[in-house]
């Protein structure tokens, strides 16, 4: 389709060399009058993890440049770093918050309040070299034991179909990032370069980049970054890294 023929305004290989196959790219991507940063991740290559608190401090990273200082202790350097899902007071995971196969918040419940609660939402999760975005009552009857989820809402799209309650005419515009699972199997996470509303957003998801599973994290706050760029203005309840 056109959009998708004059995607790529720039791309950046952030992989080691010689692996441009499994390598994380960030592109640029303009669809219907808005373009969109785009994080291509293959779980099976590359290294994605979920943050919250600093085992040092035991106080949350918030912040992109706590969380690669940590990585650069480890030995390892930070490639690219995003906002999680929607958080509470105290910077806490308003939902599933899941690291290293260890549940540090549990599944939440909620049927009213905010973005979170517009049903259906869902769980983004990592096992091994698998990644899903799953409605969150099947994911709780699924049983599964990822190691990295994190919930939030709504859902942008589930099995190729968009939220019920998105409207083209929909007037709440914002700056938006999500995550979806495309049928290449690989991860993308999109932060809007400027307001879109739900349903452009969702739309971006299943018809640009072919993901039929896609989730909402969070609205104008969220930001990202790589070596080069960080564009992080307010502190983060979790992030999701790429080290290498």
């Amino acid at each position: 389709m056109p959009e998708r023929a004059a995607s790529h305004l720039f791309l950046i290989l952030l992989g080691t060399a010689g692996t441009t196959a499994g390598a994380l790219e960030i592109q640029t991507i303009p669809a219907s009058g808005m373009s969109y940063t785009v994080a291509v991740i293959n779980p099976g290559r590359d290294r994605l993890q979920l943050h919250w608190l600093n085992p040092t401090t035991g106080q949350p990273y918030a912040t992109f440049d706590q969380l690669r200082e940590r990585l650069r202790k480890e030995g390892r350097t930070l490639l690219f770093a995003t906002n999680s899902g929607i958080y509470a007071p105290g910077l806490k995971p308003l939902g599933l918050h899941v690291e290293r196969g260890r549940t540090l918040v549990p599944v939440n419940n909620a049927r009213s309040g905010g973005n979170f609660a517009l049903l259906p939402n869902g769980v983004f999760w990592i096992a091994g070299n698998r990644a899903g975005v799953t409605e969150t009552q099947v994911y709780r009857r699924r049983a599964l034991t990822p190691d990295f989820a994190t919930q939030s809402g709504p859902l942008l799209v589930n099995g190729g179909v968009l939220h019920p309650e998105f409207r083209k005419t929909g007037t709440s515009f914002k700056v938006r990032s999500g995550v979806g699972v495309c049928t290449d199997g690989r991860v993308r996470f999109v932060i809007s370069d400027g307001p879109v509303n739900f349903y452009s957003f969702a739309t971006f998801f299943r018809d640009t980049l072919r993901c039929p599973d896609a989730l909402y994290l969070d609205g104008s706050l969220s930001a990202y970054a790589t070596p080069q760029v960080d564009t992080q203005l307010l502190d983060f309840g979790g992030i999701w890294s790429v080290s290498r």
